[in-house]
């Protein structure tokens, strides 16, 4: 799948407009936050970097031999190499081996696209934990805040529920939503995923928080880009 761009204008109408027509028919409050990216996966290029550096000394542990004829080729054969020259040989080629992979997982496309599912999944679980706490967390009256959250860059899409939802709705329910997000995404169309799944969040709200004479709109319906 093509990396996808910041979302237009159009498309954050779009959005927006789903937003404010799911919410005609619940209490419930939907907030959209779409982010470029969770996190900078750093920790994972100095992973790589430290396990590439720590296999040269595994070699030359398994095959000391090799190190020391590498150095008889350098050296044209002058002279036998010494244990010390040996180990210094050794800590030189893993600074290298070092600081090559580090600079190369600096670009982060590549770096994105080794880091492990599994991490890039919790970490883009915990941003939307962070950003659910911040604008949605007990921002409504009753508790009736939800959070859909897409990280463009990971692929990767989270629902976070405030407390009254969090108890009404198993968890289960939310997965045709991020089913419909997650196929317009991969199709590049991450505004439309969006709309769709708010519609479908919208659909269950209404089942278990139907609209009230007194609901008020307590949270903003547009999209929030970060």
């Amino acid at each position: 799948m093509a990396r996808t761009a910041h979302l237009n204008a159009e498309g954050r109408e779009l959005v927006a407009t789903a937003v404010t027509r799911a919410e005609q028919g619940t209490d419930g409050e939907i907030v959209t936050i779409v982010s470029q990216r969770s996190d900078q996966y750093h920790d994972a290029a100095l992973h790589y970097a430290f396990a590439a550096a720590l296999a040269v000394i595994a070699l030359a542990a398994m095959s000391p031999a090799t190190f020391e004829a590498k150095f008889g080729w350098f050296s044209n054969g002058w002279g036998e190499a010494s244990s010390r020259t040996i180990l210094f040989s050794v800590l030189i080629a893993e600074t290298i081996i070092f600081l090559i992979v580090r600079y190369t997982l600096a670009w982060a496309p590549l770096r994105m696209a080794l880091t492990p599912r599994g991490t890039r999944s919790r970490r883009v679980r915990r941003r939307a934990i962070q950003y659910f706490k911040v604008g949605a967390e007990r921002r409504t009256e009753a508790r009736v805040g939800i959070l859909l959250y897409l990280s463009l860059d990971e692929r990767i899409a989270e629902i976070v529920a405030d407390e009254a939802i969090h108890k009404a709705v198993p968890a289960e329910r939310w997965g045709e939503a991020m089913t419909a997000l997650v196929d317009e995404v991969r199709a590049g169309r991450p505004a439309e995923g969006m709309a769709a799944a708010v519609t479908r969040i919208g659909a269950i709200l209404s089942e278990h928080f139907p609209k009230t004479e007194n609901d008020r709109n307590e949270l903003p319906d547009r999209l929030i880009q970060l």
